[in-house]
């Protein structure tokens, strides 16, 4: 998200809709399962069996989990024949995982 002028209030503060973007992500982020999907596609991107075989989540719970990430704007979908792949969306994810992940392990 580049901020521009219409992203923040008249006292110079993020806008209350800008921070309501921003809690959805990190609350998209803040569930561990989803972490394990993310941290599987900073890879590649995979298909649904791939990623329950990767994570050992039931196909129910990733599929529910990666809808909550694709509508949070972290992850990208695309049809190939029939089935779909994911991917992360948002290029600042690879980034912000290794940061936090470095403040956590250090």
């Amino acid at each position: 998200m580049n901020l521009t002028n219409q992203h923040w209030d008249e006292s110079g503060e993020l806008s209350d809709e800008v921070l309501n973007r921003i809690g959805e992500r990190f609350r998209a982020l803040g569930e561990p399962s989803r972490l394990k999907l993310v941290r599987a596609l900073l890879v590649r991107e995979r298909s649904v069996g791939e990623l329950v075989e990767i994570t050992r989540l039931s196909q129910a719970n990733t599929s529910r989990h990666l809808q909550t990430l694709t509508n949070a704007g972290i992850l990208g979908r695309r049809r190939e024949g029939r089935g779909v792949l994911y991917s992360i969306a948002d290029r600042t994810i690879p980034g912000l995982c290794s940061l936090v992940c470095e403040s956590v392990v250090n």
